[in-house]
């Protein structure tokens, strides 16, 4: 089961990154979670930005509290760690394992901006999955 330390993470990275926006309620987030079955969410700024993540245990954190209150800017995590498409998965598995992290969310760098768009996600699980294939 030798996995390319070359391969990229483009090629096993989940596509498509669900987010929300910054004032979106936490009990939206909860409901988004379960309806699609995932463990995380990017949060948004009003031009895309990506500002945060949401992961399951973060809504866990506030279990009681009132989720109708709550929005995702007050739960989020402002630490966002991203990579390029291009990042070798050996470079992106060593990212997760440096900073004891299960997630890095991949930006494509767009003309004309200063931060990327989320194009997808990668999770220790697709690593996993890459390699036992």
């Amino acid at each position: 089961m030798e996995i390319s330390k070359e391969k990229m993470v483009r090629d096993v990275m989940t596509r498509g990154v669900i987010t929300v926006s910054f004032d979106t309620p936490v009990s939206k987030i909860a409901r988004i979670l379960v309806d699609k079955d995932i463990s995380g969410v990017a949060v948004t700024a009003p031009d895309d930005e990506v500002v945060g993540v949401i992961s399951e245990i973060d809504i866990i954190k506030v279990f009681d509290q009132d989720w109708k209150e709550l929005t995702a800017e007050d739960i989020m995590s402002p630490f966002v760690r991203a990579i390029d498409p291009e990042t070798t998965i050996n470079k992106a598995a060593d990212i997760m394992r440096d900073l004891n992290i299960h997630r890095l969310l991949i930006l494509h760098r767009a003309p004309g901006r200063s931060y990327g768009v989320p194009v997808g996600i990668l999770s220790a699980s697709d690593i996993l999955r890459a390699i036992v294939k």
